[in-house]
């Protein structure tokens, strides 16, 4: 009984040092965007100081925030729903009519999260220059969907394949076509999942900068081009630059706090097993 209270203990203590580890950045930060420019950059860093919120102020006076916030939004949750539409029918194809070259398919698609996105660049751009979708929402909305298209797939097809097949027999035994089962059986059975995966893509597109940072420019920027643009040729303002990291970070902090649960059961059931 004492051996495992203090395992329990001990991975209390683990548990808590390793959330630690983990928040002293984003605490670091909130501190550093309430100091004066001088204090922020001190040798010696004082945790007793006056806070301030001028940097704050300098931040919405020098850039239009809620104008990069409205292209976050509107790019990740866009490019949420255009990946959700086009990886639902192919997860639901490759789960319920599946091929011996279905787990090679799904592998490739994997793998090609692991290709450095520089590799890309030139070619997109091309093509994006072509089409007029340089600094576009439209642009960015289809390029993050894509990105984030091999993990939406593969996490729903895992979702997908924990449904019964059975309930899909009984429909098509009441003369339920593919459409009807996956518009009246399949999907209503796989919101959780759908949801989580969603929640997902939203987080990871929030926090994506390479692409924002080279497809846009002053109309189309979302909030990690916000954060980018407190870099100057003089050098870095590190209170300043860390209060626009602190206004960029905070809404998908609390939008994360707030579906923190359908998260997690996302990760674990959809995309672990």
């Amino acid at each position: 009984m004492r051996l495992k209270l203090d395992r329990h203990a001990a991975l209390s203590v683990t548990g808590w040092l390793a959330a630690g580890l983990l928040f002293f950045p984003i605490a670091w930060m909130l501190l550093t965007s309430v100091k004066t420019e001088i204090e922020a950059v001190a040798t010696t860093p004082s945790l007793i100081f006056t806070p301030t919120l001028e940097n704050y102020v300098a931040v919405q006076e020098r850039a239009d925030y809620l104008k990069f916030a409205l292209n976050s939004v509107v790019v990740s949750f866009g490019s949420t729903l255009l990946a959700l539409a086009l990886a639902v029918p192919a997860a639901y194809g490759m789960a319920f009519f599946p091929t011996k070259r279905t787990r090679g398919t799904l592998l490739w698609m994997l793998s090609t999260k692991m290709m450095p996105p520089v590799g890309a660049l030139v070619p997109v751009t091309l093509v994006f220059r072509d089409l007029g979708l340089i600094d576009t929402l439209a642009g960015l909305v289809v390029v993050y969907a894509l990105i984030n298209l091999p993990i939406v797939v593969w996490m729903l097809y895992t979702f997908f394949r924990e449904i019964p097949r059975e309930i899909l027999e009984a429909g098509r035994m009441d003369g339920a076509t593919p459409l009807d089962e996956l518009r009246f059986l399949l999907l209503p059975l796989a919101l959780p999942g759908m949801a989580s995966t969603g929640l997902l893509a939203v987080i990871l597109t929030w926090n994506e900068a390479f692409w924002s940072l080279n497809l846009t420019a002053a109309h189309a920027g979302p909030l990690t081009a916000f954060i980018a643009s407190f870099s100057a040729p003089e050098g870095l303002f590190w209170a300043k630059l860390s209060a626009a990291s602190t206004m960029a970070v905070a809404p998908i902090l609390v939008f994360g706090w707030l579906s923190q649960r359908q998260l997690v059961r996302g990760l674990t059931f959809g995309a672990v097993k």
